[in-house]
């Protein structure tokens, strides 16, 4: 049994998004290994922070918790991209 292609809409606002490098992660694919490493450290810094004033009661926004933990993730996420090829 042959199995059949499915054709994929590419969404043309997305797929323009991402040739303009205007994402996030588009962004970090600029940057160096070096200073992507150097990013991470100050991102776990800054979550080490945030959830310090979390645990004491003096963070406001808690969504910054998420926020810097993707970005975290978008990291890692870049540089294993960059292994694979």
């Amino acid at each position: 049994m042959a199995a059949k292609e499915k054709k994929v809409k590419v969404d043309k606002k997305l797929a323009k998004k991402i040739a303009e490098k205007k994402t996030p992660a588009g962004k970090l694919r600029d940057l160096s290994d070096s200073e992507i490493q150097t990013k991470i450290n100050e991102l776990k810094q800054e979550l080490f922070n945030l959830r310090f004033q979390a645990e004491v009661g003096k963070l406001e926004n808690t969504a910054e918790l998420k926020k810097v933990k993707k970005e975290i993730a978008r990291c890692y996420t870049v540089l294993t991209e960059r292994e694979a090829k």
